[in-house]
Protein backbone atom coordinates (compact mmCIF):
# COMPACT_ATOMS: atom_id res chain seq x y z
CA UNK A 1 0.00 0.00 0.00
CA UNK A 2 1.27 3.60 -0.30
CA UNK A 3 -0.38 7.36 0.21
CA UNK A 4 1.68 8.31 -2.73
CA UNK A 5 3.92 7.63 -5.69
CA UNK A 6 6.80 9.31 -4.35
CA UNK A 7 6.79 7.16 -1.96
CA UNK A 8 5.45 3.65 -1.09
CA UNK A 9 5.13 1.00 1.37
CA UNK A 10 5.81 -2.67 0.12
CA UNK A 11 5.77 -5.91 2.36
CA UNK A 12 7.53 -9.27 1.66
CA UNK A 13 6.93 -11.68 4.61
CA UNK A 14 8.64 -10.48 7.81
CA UNK A 15 10.26 -7.59 6.09
CA UNK A 16 8.21 -3.88 5.73
CA UNK A 17 10.34 -1.74 2.71
CA UNK A 18 9.74 2.09 2.62
CA UNK A 19 10.56 3.12 -0.35
CA UNK A 20 12.47 6.71 -1.68
CA UNK A 21 10.58 7.08 -5.11
CA UNK A 22 10.84 10.65 -6.55
CA UNK A 23 14.29 9.65 -8.99
CA UNK A 24 13.79 12.45 -11.18
CA UNK A 25 14.02 14.43 -8.08
CA UNK A 26 16.90 12.22 -6.75
CA UNK A 27 14.22 11.39 -3.93
CA UNK A 28 14.26 15.13 -2.67
CA UNK A 29 11.70 14.92 -0.02
CA UNK A 30 8.69 17.59 0.11
CA UNK A 31 6.27 18.57 2.35
CA UNK A 32 3.80 15.37 1.71
CA UNK A 33 6.68 13.01 1.69
CA UNK A 34 7.16 14.19 5.47
CA UNK A 35 4.11 13.73 6.25
CA UNK A 36 3.41 10.62 4.77
CA UNK A 37 6.02 9.06 6.31
CA UNK A 38 4.87 8.74 10.09
CA UNK A 39 1.96 6.81 8.55
CA UNK A 40 3.60 4.66 6.83
CA UNK A 41 6.05 3.72 9.39
CA UNK A 42 2.96 3.27 12.05
CA UNK A 43 1.42 1.14 9.29
CA UNK A 44 4.46 -1.35 9.63
CA UNK A 45 4.73 -1.34 12.93
CA UNK A 46 1.10 -2.01 13.52
CA UNK A 47 1.97 -4.99 11.32
CA UNK A 48 1.69 -8.25 13.20
CA UNK A 49 3.93 -10.16 10.49
CA UNK A 50 6.44 -7.29 9.99
CA UNK A 51 9.60 -7.62 12.42
CA UNK A 52 11.50 -5.04 10.59
CA UNK A 53 11.23 -2.24 8.46
CA UNK A 54 14.15 -1.36 5.52
CA UNK A 55 14.20 2.59 4.90
CA UNK A 56 15.29 2.30 0.59
CA UNK A 57 15.33 4.25 -2.59
CA UNK A 58 13.29 2.43 -5.24
CA UNK A 59 16.16 3.07 -7.82
CA UNK A 60 19.89 1.52 -7.21
CA UNK A 61 22.46 4.59 -6.89
CA UNK A 62 19.92 7.11 -6.12
CA UNK A 63 19.35 7.23 -2.00
CA UNK A 64 18.45 10.65 -1.60
CA UNK A 65 18.96 14.23 -2.77
CA UNK A 66 17.60 15.61 1.10
CA UNK A 67 14.69 18.05 1.41
CA UNK A 68 12.82 19.61 -1.83
CA UNK A 69 14.78 23.22 -1.78
CA UNK A 70 13.00 24.47 -4.80
CA UNK A 71 9.81 24.30 -2.61
CA UNK A 72 11.81 25.52 0.44
CA UNK A 73 12.72 28.11 -1.31
CA UNK A 74 9.21 28.79 -3.00
CA UNK A 75 7.35 28.37 0.53
CA UNK A 76 10.09 29.52 3.24
CA UNK A 77 8.99 33.19 3.26
CA UNK A 78 5.73 32.14 5.07
CA UNK A 79 6.00 31.30 8.92
CA UNK A 80 3.06 28.73 9.14
CA UNK A 81 4.58 26.58 6.39
CA UNK A 82 8.08 26.34 8.00
CA UNK A 83 6.46 26.21 11.04
CA UNK A 84 4.43 23.00 9.23
CA UNK A 85 7.56 21.86 8.08
CA UNK A 86 9.78 21.28 10.61
CA UNK A 87 6.86 19.42 12.88
CA UNK A 88 6.50 17.40 9.84
CA UNK A 89 10.30 17.05 9.63
CA UNK A 90 10.55 15.90 13.12
CA UNK A 91 7.81 13.65 12.85
CA UNK A 92 9.55 11.99 10.26
CA UNK A 93 12.66 11.43 12.45
CA UNK A 94 10.68 10.61 15.46
CA UNK A 95 8.19 8.01 14.15
CA UNK A 96 11.33 5.90 12.70
CA UNK A 97 14.00 6.98 15.85
CA UNK A 98 11.13 5.76 18.29
CA UNK A 99 9.82 2.76 15.49
CA UNK A 100 9.34 -0.57 18.20
CA UNK A 101 11.21 -2.74 15.94
CA UNK A 102 14.27 -2.85 14.35
CA UNK A 103 14.93 -0.11 10.96
CA UNK A 104 17.51 -0.70 8.75
CA UNK A 105 18.34 1.99 6.55
CA UNK A 106 19.92 0.40 2.87
CA UNK A 107 22.07 3.69 1.55
CA UNK A 108 23.34 3.57 -2.32
CA UNK A 109 24.15 6.79 -3.83
CA UNK A 110 24.47 9.83 -2.30
CA UNK A 111 22.70 10.55 1.17
CA UNK A 112 22.44 13.63 1.50
CA UNK A 113 20.92 16.65 4.05
CA UNK A 114 17.17 15.31 5.65
CA UNK A 115 17.58 11.81 3.69
CA UNK A 116 21.17 11.46 6.18
CA UNK A 117 19.08 13.49 8.40
CA UNK A 118 16.37 9.78 8.33
CA UNK A 119 19.26 7.51 7.64
CA UNK A 120 20.29 8.47 11.52
CA UNK A 121 17.01 7.83 12.46
CA UNK A 122 16.96 4.10 11.84
CA UNK A 123 19.07 1.51 13.97
CA UNK A 124 21.65 0.57 11.88
CA UNK A 125 22.73 1.76 8.15
CA UNK A 126 24.17 -0.04 5.59
CA UNK A 127 25.46 1.71 2.50
CA UNK A 128 27.63 0.99 -0.93
CA UNK A 129 30.88 1.86 -1.15
CA UNK A 130 29.53 4.50 -4.02
CA UNK A 131 27.99 6.32 -1.20
CA UNK A 132 28.15 9.63 0.15
CA UNK A 133 27.01 11.39 3.09
CA UNK A 134 25.95 14.36 4.26
CA UNK A 135 24.21 17.37 6.09
CA UNK A 136 24.63 20.48 4.44
CA UNK A 137 22.79 23.29 6.49
CA UNK A 138 25.82 25.37 6.27
CA UNK A 139 26.00 25.21 2.28
CA UNK A 140 22.64 27.05 2.85
CA UNK A 141 22.57 28.90 5.92
CA UNK A 142 20.88 27.11 7.80
CA UNK A 143 21.05 25.15 11.46
CA UNK A 144 20.27 21.60 12.15
CA UNK A 145 18.15 20.99 14.59
CA UNK A 146 18.53 20.01 18.20
CA UNK A 147 16.99 16.45 18.03
CA UNK A 148 18.80 16.07 14.43
CA UNK A 149 22.19 17.05 15.72
CA UNK A 150 21.87 14.41 18.59
CA UNK A 151 21.53 11.77 16.02
CA UNK A 152 24.50 12.51 14.38
CA UNK A 153 26.13 13.30 17.79
CA UNK A 154 25.05 10.32 19.19
CA UNK A 155 26.26 8.02 16.04
CA UNK A 156 30.02 10.05 15.66
CA UNK A 157 30.57 11.76 18.49
CA UNK A 158 30.86 15.72 18.85
CA UNK A 159 33.97 16.20 17.12
CA UNK A 160 33.01 14.48 13.61
CA UNK A 161 29.38 16.05 13.89
CA UNK A 162 31.19 19.65 13.94
CA UNK A 163 33.16 18.75 11.08
CA UNK A 164 30.75 18.11 9.28
CA UNK A 165 27.77 21.02 10.43
CA UNK A 166 30.70 23.46 9.72
CA UNK A 167 31.71 22.71 6.45
CA UNK A 168 28.55 20.42 4.99
CA UNK A 169 31.09 18.09 3.69
CA UNK A 170 29.80 14.64 2.19
CA UNK A 171 31.74 11.90 3.63
CA UNK A 172 32.81 8.87 1.20
CA UNK A 173 31.19 5.03 2.51
CA UNK A 174 34.98 4.38 3.91
CA UNK A 175 35.07 7.28 6.30
CA UNK A 176 31.40 6.95 6.88
CA UNK A 177 32.08 3.69 8.48
CA UNK A 178 34.80 4.37 9.90
CA UNK A 179 33.57 6.88 12.14
CA UNK A 180 30.55 5.40 12.79
CA UNK A 181 28.59 7.46 10.55
CA UNK A 182 27.37 3.68 9.16
CA UNK A 183 27.78 -0.02 10.12
CA UNK A 184 28.62 -1.82 6.94
CA UNK A 185 29.78 -1.60 3.31
CA UNK A 186 27.52 -4.14 0.99
CA UNK A 187 28.36 -4.01 -2.84
CA UNK A 188 24.45 -4.51 -2.78
CA UNK A 189 23.14 -2.79 0.46
CA UNK A 190 19.99 -4.01 -0.02
CA UNK A 191 20.10 -7.48 -0.29
CA UNK A 192 22.69 -7.07 3.08
CA UNK A 193 19.46 -4.98 4.68
CA UNK A 194 17.63 -7.89 3.81
CA UNK A 195 19.51 -10.82 4.86
CA UNK A 196 19.89 -8.71 8.34
CA UNK A 197 16.50 -8.39 8.70
CA UNK A 198 16.00 -12.42 7.64
CA UNK A 199 18.73 -13.11 10.90
CA UNK A 200 16.43 -10.33 12.64
CA UNK A 201 13.26 -12.07 12.15
CA UNK A 202 14.72 -15.52 13.35
CA UNK A 203 15.37 -13.93 16.73
CA UNK A 204 13.01 -13.09 19.44
CA UNK A 205 10.87 -10.27 19.05
CA UNK A 206 10.43 -9.49 22.56
CA UNK A 207 14.19 -9.34 23.50
CA UNK A 208 14.61 -6.70 20.44
CA UNK A 209 11.71 -4.41 21.66
CA UNK A 210 12.98 -4.34 24.78
CA UNK A 211 16.52 -3.83 24.40
CA UNK A 212 15.07 -1.11 21.50
CA UNK A 213 13.22 0.93 24.48
CA UNK A 214 16.49 0.27 27.16
CA UNK A 215 19.25 1.60 23.80
CA UNK A 216 16.73 4.50 23.50
CA UNK A 217 16.21 5.22 26.98
CA UNK A 218 20.14 5.44 27.48
CA UNK A 219 20.36 8.14 24.07
CA UNK A 220 18.04 9.90 25.92
CA UNK A 221 19.78 10.55 29.52
CA UNK A 222 18.96 7.50 31.28
CA UNK A 223 22.60 6.01 33.09
CA UNK A 224 20.51 3.38 35.27
CA UNK A 225 17.94 1.10 35.88
CA UNK A 226 14.64 1.89 37.12
CA UNK A 227 11.65 0.37 38.33
CA UNK A 228 9.97 0.47 34.39
CA UNK A 229 13.75 -0.83 32.97
CA UNK A 230 14.05 -3.55 35.83
CA UNK A 231 10.31 -4.37 35.33
CA UNK A 232 11.14 -5.40 31.55
CA UNK A 233 14.39 -7.02 32.90
CA UNK A 234 12.46 -9.54 35.32
CA UNK A 235 8.95 -9.59 32.66
CA UNK A 236 11.34 -11.96 30.45
CA UNK A 237 11.51 -14.65 32.59
CA UNK A 238 7.95 -15.83 32.51
CA UNK A 239 7.12 -14.48 28.47
CA UNK A 240 6.82 -17.14 25.62
CA UNK A 241 10.10 -16.19 24.12
CA UNK A 242 11.80 -17.07 27.38
CA UNK A 243 10.05 -20.54 27.23
CA UNK A 244 10.71 -21.21 23.63
CA UNK A 245 14.25 -19.88 24.13
CA UNK A 246 14.98 -22.03 26.05
CA UNK A 247 13.34 -25.29 24.60
CA UNK A 248 14.97 -24.76 21.70
CA UNK A 249 18.83 -24.61 23.25
CA UNK A 250 17.89 -27.97 25.48
CA UNK A 251 16.62 -29.60 22.65
CA UNK A 252 19.36 -28.32 20.00
CA UNK A 253 17.01 -26.96 17.67
CA UNK A 254 16.05 -23.56 16.17
CA UNK A 255 13.48 -21.10 18.33
CA UNK A 256 10.82 -20.63 16.61
CA UNK A 257 9.26 -17.35 18.41
CA UNK A 258 6.31 -16.01 17.50
CA UNK A 259 5.47 -12.34 16.69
Amino acid sequence: MHLQDSIRLEFAGPVARLLLNRPAKRNAIDQTMWESIPLLVNQAMASADVRALILTSSQPGIFCAGADIGEFSAQSASADWRARNQAAIRGAQLAIARAPKPVIAAIDGDCVGGGCGLALACDIRIASPRSRLGITPAKLGLVYSLHDSKLLVDLVGPGHAKRMLYTGMLLGADEACRIGLVEELADDPLAAAQALAAQIAAASPFSQKGTKAIIRRILDGAADDDADSATLFDSAFTGPDFAEGVEAFLAKRKPAFMA
